[in-house]
């Protein structure tokens, strides 16, 4: 997956901005809870305002997530 979450990140980076938290990491731990992190990879659009747009549990093509992407930019 990362080489296809950096590509997106590389071609998406200026429109949105990718986060990435280390499961591991007990710091992360307030904001896996917020999220309802349950499965690993998991992936989140999350809007300006904090809400889950859209989420991805498990492995998923790069479509997936282009897709996505358009729409929200086709509705702003």
């Amino acid at each position: 997956m990362k080489p296809i979450v950096h590509g997106l990140e590389e071609e998406y980076g200026d429109e949105i901005e990718f986060v990435y938290l280390d499961i591991d990491d007990p710091a992360n731990d307030a904001a896996k809870e917020l999220y309802g992190f349950r499965f690993q990879p998991h992936f989140l659009l999350v809007g300006a305002d904090g809400e889950i747009i859209e989420q991805w549990l498990g492995y998923n093509s790069e479509n997936v997530f282009v897709e996505s992407f358009e729409v929200l930019a086709s509705s702003e």
